[in-house]
């Protein structure tokens, strides 16, 4: 899929990652960020920009800070003028940057049915955000059932880059000494560049109808805590899924990727405790 290629947001600090990424394939990129002064809510913008695209990627959001009128106009009516575009320049295919946050089980908005969570857990949204990113997989979802355009909704967790990586060496989840955050999130994160590399192996592996699935780092973010010691000391309450994997790889994420690893023919690099994280490398 040698062809250009429409990205939303692309002036964000995923966007910026994605773009590069994607010229790095040989993708000719064609941006649409509102710091340009390209709103997706205009839809003759969107018409007249994705004119000769091939595929899109819809990275742009509003997130929590911004008021429920303003994230449901560009998460939710955003997305599907995003949707119409597309069919209407006949691309071949979309892929959605959704969120964990459509779970409703981040944030500390309530506790998860069982762990790890996987692409099955039931959807639990309650804040304005959550649930405009959920609203938003399902619209691709009807949208594929009726164009036959291939939409993938990734759901990446917190995305890092190297500076943020770097501030947080020494703050590891389950370090005493450490002022916690009001919320814990089952330490998951997912580094840029990785988010940028499952959104290129999305745009281009094969066989694909409607997916949606969840895109995390290799382990866990702790320090010395197990995953399953981390999930029993937060969450006793909560069933226990995992296998025997989780002896054999005790820093395993509590977040399985293991579909969207087999679908897009891809595997996170860089984990916390990985010798190519920037933050933690000698």
């Amino acid at each position: 899929m040698k062809s250009s290629i429409l990205v939303t947001g692309n002036k964000g600090m995923v966007g910026r990652v994605v773009e590069a990424t994607l010229k790095a394939y040989g993708h000719d990129v064609v941006g649409f960020d509102v710091l340009d002064g390209k709103d997706i809510r205009d839809i003759d913008a969107l018409r007249a920009e994705m004119a000769g695209c091939g595929a899109v990627v819809h990275l742009a959001a509003l997130k929590l800070k911004h008021s429920p009128k303003d994230v449901f106009e560009v998460n939710v009516l955003g997305t599907w003028n995003v949707l119409a575009a597309g069919e209407a320049a006949g691309v071949r295919r979309i892929v959605y940057c959704s969120s964990v946050n459509a779970l409703g089980v981040f944030l500390n908005l309530r506790a998860p049915d069982y762990l790890p969570i996987d692409d099955d857990h039931p959807c639990y949204p309650s804040n304005a955000y959550g649930v405009s990113k959920r609203m938003a997989e399902e619209m691709c979802r009807c949208f594929t059932a009726r164009s036959n355009i291939p939409t993938i909704c990734l759901r990446p967790p917190g995305v890092w880059t190297d500076e943020r990586m770097r501030q947080m060496a020494l703050k590891p989840v389950d370090d005493p000494d450490y002022e916690r955050t009001p919320f814990w999130e089952y330490g998951c994160f997912i580094h840029a560049s990785d988010l940028a590399e499952a959104t290129v192996a999305a745009l281009t592996c094969p066989g694909v109808s409607h997916e949606v699935l969840l895109v995390n780092a290799p382990d866990v973010w702790s320090g010395c805590k197990t995953s399953r010691e981390l999930a029993k000391e937060m969450y006793p309450e909560v069933t226990w899924r995992g296998g025997s994997e989780y002896e054999l790889e005790p820093f395993r994420p509590l977040m399985v990727t293991t579909p969207a690893q087999r679908i897009l023919d891809w595997s996170p690099r860089i984990g916390w405790r990985s010798p190519n994280n920037p933050a933690t490398a000698p």
